[in-house]
């Protein structure tokens, strides 16, 4: 059983029991996923992120999916690039991390990313393809029950770097 999978299609109309957005802090919306994600599931998604108060970078909230095809809606705020000397790596991997924890406590048995903080937030595809590997397989290899994970890759770049980066095993 493949417990991964890359592909090319709009996160938000994939049939998973969670997707992840790749969030503002402010956590009501903003462009690329994370507009397309509150555009999709409509003014309760808002309304709900409005009582969290916000989400700090490198952690991560869940909420209900409302008009979406999955059931719930896990937003995590990636770092913005600054170069790579300012703890970047290290917040990219606690976002994935938070994920896949709210994901086992939610009792998720499918999730779908998409390359956080690689768009606006400028994050290299490279390096934060082999930080978003290394913690799925990290997660998939100590996870009490198997999950299905599927990387939603929005150009050939990034489908290409997690293909690099992810075991055939998986």
């Amino acid at each position: 059983m493949n417990l991964v999978t890359i592909i090319r299609a709009d996160i938000t109309t994939i049939d998973v029991d969670g997707i992840v957005n790749a969030a503002n802090p402010s956590l009501l919306g903003g462009g690329g996923v994370d507009g397309a994600i509150h555009r999709a599931a409509g003014p309760e998604l808002l309304r709900e992120c409005r009582s969290l108060g916000g989400c700090p970078t490198g952690q991560a909230r869940i909420t209900r999916a409302y008009n979406l095809p999955c059931h719930y809606i896990i937003h995590t705020v990636g770092p913005i690039w600054q170069g790579g000397g300012n703890g970047e790596a290290d917040q990219l991997a606690s976002c994935y991390r938070e994920c896949f924890r709210l994901a086992q406590d939610n009792k998720l048995q499918s999730i779908a990313f998409p390359a956080i903080s690689c768009g606006v937030y400028g994050f290299p595809h490279d390096d934060a393809s082999k930080i978003a590997t290394r913690e799925t397989v990290s997660f998939l290899s100590s996870a009490s029950s198997p999950i299905k994970v599927l990387f939603v890759c929005f150009n050939d770049q990034i489908e290409r770097a997690i293909k690099k980066h992810i075991p055939s095993s998986l």
